[in-house]
């Protein structure tokens, strides 16, 4: 099999083609070709000699998942499904504003952890994506909107939140990082790549070391016992441990809060006295919160917090003086928002036959 130099990062793209007998600056000009101008094809890299554009054509490529579905939202979000084999397909999403382009990234083929209200948590799990399916996203999504280096960046921050937990997948995901932080890769700041979890401590810590990006964790819950039952790994790592990793993880973060996530469940987690217990726990923790109207799909079980009940939760945090935003829900028509994405996921959990099961039994 071809070796799919997407896999690589720049050190490991390096020590690559020091094995070929190749000098370390080819390592950065096929970076630059294959993320900068999003170029596939080994002979339209002029500046490579021909005797190595040969080589790689007998022993690389540069592999990138293949398009199933694009879909675009009336309000901008586009949405795409693509292969990454065996019948199995993930989500990626854009999302348009005024002050910047975010794109959403999935990390895995379905999710490992099983949080209720999450429809990727009900497809079940596969595998983890390797580092050139989670970066290849990005390439693909450049090149899906004409990006090139010459152009105004379209994609200006990247977020780690579509299928998966980033963290579940760790070395991959990593390198995916390092990748779009890369002068010869994509560029991007620190403060503009975020992953997101759901509270995996001791990988919190390894990330903290071996690439501290923005950090976002989708918290959920005030209390260890509504938590342990709407996010299951939270009995694996409960509140007081996730809060200390939190504040471990802010010595060497490029942005000096952490955004907690917190789904907004009609009568589950969204009451005054859950914004007052929210308050207690994260006294000691640089934050700002992000409150996320809960989008609804078939079955979930739970409703959206009412207007009034959301307005209510933000006033008394703001009153105790934190920021906080209230996500706009953004591409629910094509199934685009946060909490929404399904993909195309042949489980090897037996999850999916567990939720139809539940759901007739409910029905």
């Amino acid at each position: 099999m071809k070796t799919n130099l997407l896999d690589f990062n720049l050190p490991q793209l390096t020590e690559h083609f020091a094995a070929m007998g190749e000098k370390a600056f080819r390592a950065k000009q096929i970076m630059r070709w294959m993320h900068q101008m999003g170029e596939a094809d080994f002979d339209a890299m002029t500046d490579i000699a021909k005797g190595l554009r040969a080589k790689l054509h007998d022993t690389a490529m540069v592999g990138v998942p293949e398009l199933m579905v694009s879909q675009e939202s009336e309000d901008g979000t586009r949405k795409w499904l693509l292969d990454v084999g065996t019948g199995n397909g993930v989500e990626t999403v854009f999302i348009p504003e005024d002050d910047r382009g975010t794109l959403c990234i999935s990390s895995q083929v379905g999710c490992a952890l099983e949080c209720t209200f999450c429809s990727t948590g009900r497809q079940g799990f596969n595998r983890n994506l390797t580092t050139a399916e989670i970066i290849g996203q990005l390439w693909w999504a450049n090149k899906a909107m004409g990006v090139t280096p010459r152009n105004e960046r379209v994609i200006s921050n990247v977020v780690m939140m579509g299928m998966g937990e980033p963290l579940a997948n760790f070395d991959n995901v990593v390198s995916a990082l390092q990748i779009m932080l890369d002068d010869h890769g994509y560029g991007l700041s620190r403060r503009r790549v975020t992953v997101s979890t759901s509270g995996m401590v001791p990988q919190m810590d390894r990330l903290r070391e071996a690439c501290p990006v923005a950090l976002a964790v989708s918290l959920h819950a005030s209390n260890d016992r509504i938590r342990d039952e709407i996010v299951p790994l939270n009995k694996k790592y409960p509140l007081k441990e996730l809060m200390a990793a939190c504040q471990r993880y802010l010595v060497k973060a490029p942005r000096d809060f952490i955004t907690f996530e917190y789904v907004m469940l009609d009568g589950v987690n969204d009451r005054p006295e859950h914004a007052r217990e929210l308050i207690a726990l994260v006294r000691d923790v640089p934050c700002k919160f992000n409150l996320i109207p809960f989008n609804p799909f078939p079955n979930s079980g739970y409703e959206r917090s009412s207007n009034n009940a959301i307005r209510a939760f933000r006033e008394i945090l703001q009153e105790a003086g934190f920021v906080v935003t209230v996500r706009k829900t953004r591409g629910d028509d094509i199934d685009a928002a946060c909490g929404q994405l399904a993909g195309q996921v042949q489980d090897k959990t037996r999850r999916q036959e567990k939720w139809i099961r539940i759901s007739e039994e409910r029905s």
